[in-house]
């Protein structure tokens, strides 16, 4: 194990970093940089006198966070299957005020021209309802073109069934899909069932992946020394590269971080 244990946190307003080297606990803090949150990490390294050290960086963020809260994703395209691509808009239907029938109208979290239909549907046990064509992808490939997205999040209909096979329809599209695109699929972020829940999931991946891929990546250059532990939601940590391609797993990564350390500090107590 590496003799320094770096923990750091960013925040909106702050970045805070608690270094653990053997028996001696030290603390600094320094402004976030919000642009780019890599380079507040790596100025409090500096001031900690830790650049070109080998040390264990552990990671927890409000940069994913942030972005879905303040509507900062980027532009992202929603594929899916004929006849779905309002899935996301009508969502479970859940009212703020349940008796009021005229509701103020809340703006869809994917406009309806960045969602596009395609084949390759399944059943509920995985068998071909509808094939994904050639001519489908050549299609689908020239509408992202002309959209100019950053990112595409493709959930199609019980796509889980097939999560672990490379010619599998998702696996497809993302080949087909122009060359510098973040793509998120569905199959891998969350294989499981509910329409709803595991496209409201990819399509977030999508829109702050490349955000937090791109931070996480130059957070890697430039402490190469560092091995970048990035924590989850689930108060687990993964790779910084594992990260920056499920971001959507970040969103509670801070709140998680203070559990886990108050569930440790509770054992030892």
């Amino acid at each position: 194990m590496p003799a320094s244990i770096l923990g750091v946190d960013t925040g909106g307003t702050f970045t805070d970093f608690v270094l653990l080297q053997g028996t001696r606990l030290r603390v600094h803090k320094v402004l976030s940089t919000p642009d780019a949150p890599e380079r507040a990490i790596l100025q409090g390294i500096r001031e900690l006198g830790l650049e070109g050290d080998q040390l264990l960086l552990i990671h927890g963020s409000t940069v994913a966070t942030n972005a879905v809260l303040e509507g900062k994703g980027v532009r992202t395209v929603y594929i899916t299957n004929r006849g779905l691509r309002d899935t996301l808009t009508i969502g479970r239907q859940a009212r703020r005020e349940l008796y009021n029938l005229n509701p103020p109208l809340k703006a869809p979290p994917v406009p309806r021209e960045l969602c596009l239909e395609t084949g390759g549907r399944l059943s509920a046990t995985g068998e071909e309802l509808e094939p994904l064509t050639e001519a489908d992808l050549t299609e689908l490939s020239a509408a992202v073109e002309r959209l100019a997205p950053q990112a595409v999040a493709i959930n199609l209909l019980f796509s889980w069934q097939q999560a672990g096979r490379e010619d599998s329809a998702e696996r497809r599209i993302e080949a087909a899909m122009p060359e510098g695109l973040f793509v998120s699929r569905s199959s891998r972020v969350l294989p499981e069932y509910r329409e709803y829940e595991r496209g409201i999931t990819t399509w977030l991946n999508a829109a702050v992946g490349p955000l937090v891929d791109g931070y996480l990546q130059r957070l890697c250059d430039g402490a190469p020394r560092a091995r970048v532990s990035v924590m989850q939601s689930s108060g687990g940590t993964i790779s910084a590269a594992q990260a920056g391609e499920q971001a959507v797993h970040m969103l509670l990564s801070g709140p998680a971080g203070g559990l886990a350390g108050a569930q440790y500090v509770g054992a030892q107590a």
